[in-house]
């Protein structure tokens, strides 16, 4: 086993059906596959190939009723964002039609943003609970 690499994410969310309907289709998008698909959860994995020896995991959990009035702050201390790998500029920018075509809330369209690195290339939206989240193609970095 490899250590270091993002074995799952999991994230409460104040509506599992309204952040399955952003998630389940961008990580389906990616390659990932629902594996569990419950009223207080969901799960996707992206399954081990010859290229990629290790999967992941990001899962969707309900969070409590008495939690759900507080919203995601992303400047506050916690989780500022969360960025996906792209296997091109092009698969960049078929993410963006489609989160247009099904009305995902686009916070940067796709461009090139030389300040993280020469190549960086990248569109931002949200989910429903405001959190941001990124695919991005920079080939060289990380």
């Amino acid at each position: 086993m490899a250590s270091g690499g993002i074995h799952h994410i999991d994230l409460n969310v104040s509506d599992v059906a309204a952040s399955a309907c952003v998630y389940g289709p961008f990580l389906e998008f990616l390659g990932y596959r629902m594996v569990r698909d419950e009223a207080d959860s969901c799960e996707w994995d992206l399954m081990p190939t010859a290229d990629m020896p290790h999967g992941a995991s990001i899962g969707i959990k309900a969070c409590s009723e008495t939690d759900r009035s507080h919203s995601h702050r992303r400047y506050a201390p916690g989780l500022h964002h969360l960025a996906w790998r792209a296997d091109s500029q092009e698969q960049v920018d078929q993410w963006h039609k489609r989160l247009i075509e099904i009305g995902i809330t686009v916070l940067d369209a796709p461009a090139h943003y030389p300040d993280y690195s020469g190549d960086y290339y990248a569109v931002f939206f949200e989910d429903p609970d405001g959190m941001k989240l990124e695919l991005v193609h920079a080939p060289g970095w990380i």
